[in-house]
């Protein structure tokens, strides 16, 4: 940094709580975007780190450099933000760091972050309720387990999990009675939550396994976690699900993963490169100007970039498309031509394939039809269904590589493993080369892997490669193949649930048997 500055800048302390960049306050998003210097625990998350607009400096958690470093720049005039883990006062080294600010002439803020504690609890499905105790347990500090155990309503404690047992003892030994309902929880917030429920007489047994930083829930309140466990409720939590799709496609498909509450792991198997050449797309878009085309067809998200890319690099805009009637292969396709800012005029009713698209796309009338041409922009690896389709059917294609596939490298030694070992409960194939790929440059996933295909043109292909297709979804878009797998998880579920209540029954029958025998 080299400017100079006039006037003090701003000091800000923002804490992260859990490290969940979406429990973040609105404020603390706020103030991490304008920073133009962050000095950043170590412990916090990356995603969290994503979300500072300046420059980040990594600093031991609560370190001295760190306390004189951001003061000295904001004294210099930048926009400095303090980034912590948990609350920033929970802290007594932070909080001298901003008693230390409070003396001189730089304007600071405090933001608070959420109660990893009750956060936690919420996501337990634990209703603590209004009367609460939240306490911390982690610093070694003395307790009184008297006045613990004597506090109204629910107690809330983060401690280590290896504490968990001498803790509850402590609360038994002041006056708690064995038999209060307490919860463990354990990675909370995660992906990874993990929360076990008894008794506290039992806490040793509750929290068997656990390891690290949990957090504890003490009293009526924890009784009632079955009926509100949402987080770890949800149809895919904990599933690890392959995603083999590029960088920039995986995004809308990785969150709605999330939203089910799976890990999702992208391991791109295609790349998407330009054409060779770029004297067929010039021409192309050449005739869309000069009113060469009555339609435009596409039939992918990466044709739709494609010709906006050519658009921009020519200075045109959608205005482009005036006189031209665009037909889509599916909503996702579909969803691309509409950032444009226009609606395509066709769209497959039935199967959202290129047979669907046929079975509904218009034949040439030279009466209706003022001009016989469709552009075609596609993968140079596309098959020749759609083009020959439309032929029969009386148009005259302009059949053009919009951009290529290659096969991208193979992902780490431990995911290829995985996915032949079984490590991933699914994985979502979105086209027929993104099977191909992934086979060729990771090989087959295990046979207790589930598939979902988008499409019957990609469940044909995984079959083709011998893979049991067990989710294919009635509209072929990504929203609608997450869903499916969701649907297929919750009936799986109920299956061996309903397995292992028999399972006792058939052994009590069983016993009987031998007993009469």
């Amino acid at each position: 940094m080299t400017r100079a500055r006039k006037s003090a800048g701003r000091l800000s302390f923002v804490g992260t709580g859990t490290g969940d960049a979406g429990l973040l306050t609105v404020r603390a998003v706020e103030v991490l975007a304008a920073s133009e210097l962050a000095y950043v625990d170590a412990s916090v998350s990356e995603a969290v780190r994503k979300l500072i607009g300046g420059e980040v400096r990594i600093a031991e958690d609560a370190s001295a450099e760190a306390a004189k470093a951001s003061l000295a720049d904001a004294r210099n005039g930048y926009i400095v933000t303090r980034v912590v883990s948990g609350d920033p006062l929970a802290s007594d080294l932070i909080a001298k760091e901003a008693l230390t600010a409070s003396k001189s002439v730089v304007p600071y803020e405090i933001v608070p972050a959420l109660s990893e504690g009750l956060v936690t609890a919420s996501y337990a499905g634990v209703p603590v309720g209004p009367v609460r105790t939240e306490v911390d347990l982690r610093g070694g500090l003395t307790v009184d387990f008297d006045a613990l155990a004597a506090s109204p309503g629910t107690l809330v404690l983060t401690l280590l999990a290896a504490d968990v047992a001498a803790t509850a003892e402590q609360l038994v030994a002041s006056g708690l009675k064995p038999d209060v309902p307490i919860t463990v929880t354990s990675s909370g917030t995660t992906t990874a939550q993990v929360t076990a429920a008894g008794s506290i007489g039992d806490a040793e047994l509750v929290a068997a396994g656990m390891h690290g930083q949990v957090v504890v829930t003490i009293g009526k309140a924890a009784g009632s976690r079955d009926k509100l466990a949402w987080w770890e409720s949800r149809a895919l939590f904990g599933w690890k699900v392959l995603v083999p799709r590029t960088k920039e496609q995986a995004g809308v498909m990785s969150e709605r993963l999330r939203d089910f509450g799976a890990v999702p792991i992208e391991v791109p198997t295609i790349a998407v490169e330009p054409p060779r050449t770029p004297t067929q797309m010039e021409r192309a878009i050449k005739g869309l100007v000069t009113g060469r085309y009555e339609w435009i067809v596409f039939t992918s998200t990466n044709a739709v970039k494609a010709v906006r890319e050519k658009f921009e690099e020519f200075g045109l805009d959608a205005r482009a498309f005036a006189g031209v009637k665009i037909a889509c292969v599916g909503e996702s396709t579909a969803d691309a031509v509409r950032a444009f800012g226009i609606n395509p005029e066709l769209l497959p009713v039935g199967e959202q394939s290129s047979e669907g698209l046929l079975a509904d796309f218009p034949p040439y009338d030279d009466v209706l039809d003022p001009i016989d041409r469709i552009l075609l922009p596609r993968a140079d690896i596309a098959t020749e269904t759609l083009a020959e389709g439309l032929r029969q059917r009386g148009w005259e294609i302009d059949d053009v590589t919009a951009y290529r596939t290659v096969r991208a490298a193979p992902p780490a030694a431990e995911i290829r493993d995985a996915i032949k070992s079984g490590g991933f409960q699914a994985v979502c194939f979105t086209s027929s080369s993104t099977v191909r790929n992934l086979v060729g440059i990771a090989g087959k996933p295990h046979n207790r892997t589930v598939v979902a295909c988008i499409g019957p043109q990609t469940a044909a292909t995984a079959r083709e490669f011998g893979l049991r297709v067990d989710v294919q979804p009635e509209t072929a878009n990504v929203p609608a193949l997450i869903d499916a797998l969701a649907e297929f998880a919750v009936k799986r579920a109920e299956e061996e649930r309903e397995k292992a209540a028999l399972a006792p029954a058939r052994r009590t029958r069983t016993s009987r048997a031998r007993a009469v025998r």
